[in-house]
């Protein structure tokens, strides 16, 4: 579980220089209608700077932190596309093993599998409840280079309504075990663990929400002022709150997009 809002149970700031274990959130992307507009919008909220691919690979754009890739943004290739969304790719050792095990566990394979030159090969999955993520088996790209610090990936959590049949998915696709929340014991809140006992994420249960889907968490310094930079580079922010694992404060970006940031408590 968080110790607090900054690391997994056991984890440091970390940069990585090798791939991540079999069922770890290790990319994050981001297709938008208009790739300068996210640039500067990412760029004034976590100080990204930004590798822009070529035309051929539809500008596949590497986000930067310290010279290393932290996510990528591209322009969206459906012109009438209106719901915009942080997809998670999940590390596998076998893209085309873990996409039949994603079938055969009753979900569905969108595209892939396939390789992306010499960087990996990847899937795009739906699970039971109609969630999408991604499948990468690394090659020359291992994933994000930096997690778990100020400006990078923190956790990626999945909200559906349909909580028992994803928790079901998972465990089937993944191999993971599962642990109740001690900390809030009055929500629907499941930790996914890798069979290593490692924590990656979790399943929150939401009779409310409309549409399952995998949500991405930011680390920041401060929420505060994350909200504050998010709101002057033209997108919207709701009020940061605090939970026990520290300040949260939900971001939409120019494009509608929704994701989260947080930052440790201070004493």
């Amino acid at each position: 579980m968080l110790d607090k809002m900054g690391t997994r149970q056991g984890e440091t700031m970390s940069e990585l220089t090798t791939t991540q274990p079999a069922g770890t959130p290790t990319w994050i992307d981001l297709g938008i209608p208009d790739l300068d507009r996210a640039m500067t919008f990412y760029g004034a909220l976590f100080g990204w700077e930004f590798d822009v691919g070529p035309a051929e690979f539809g500008h596949y754009t590497q986000c930067l932190l310290r010279g290393r890739p932290v996510a990528a943004i591209r322009p969206n290739p459906d012109p009438d596309a209106t719901d915009f969304w942080w997809n998670v790719y999940f590390a596998t050792d076998d893209c085309d093993a873990a996409a039949a095990r994603a079938r055969d566990a009753g979900g569905s394979i969108v595209t892939g599998p396939m390789d992306v030159l010499d960087q990996g090969r990847t899937a795009i999955i739906k699970d039971t409840t109609g969630a999408q993520c991604g499948l990468w088996q690394a090659g020359a790209h291992i994933g994000c280079e930096i997690v778990n610090e100020p400006n990078a990936l923190l956790r990626n959590d999945l909200v559906t309504a349909e909580s028992g049949p994803a928790r079901d998915f998972y465990v089937a696709v993944f191999g993971y075990t599962l642990d109740a929340n001690p900390d809030m014991p009055e929500l629907d809140f499941t930790f996914l663990r890798r069979p290593d006992g490692h924590e990656i994420g979790g399943i929150a249960g939401d009779p409310k929400a409309t549409k399952s889907r995998w949500g991405t968490l930011f680390q920041v310094d401060d929420a505060d002022a994350a909200a504050r930079r998010a709101v002057d580079a033209g997108g919207t922010s709701a009020e940061p709150y605090d939970m026990i694992y520290g300040r949260v404060a939900n971001i939409t970006d120019p494009f509608g997009t929704e994701f989260d940031v947080g930052a440790a408590m201070t004493s």
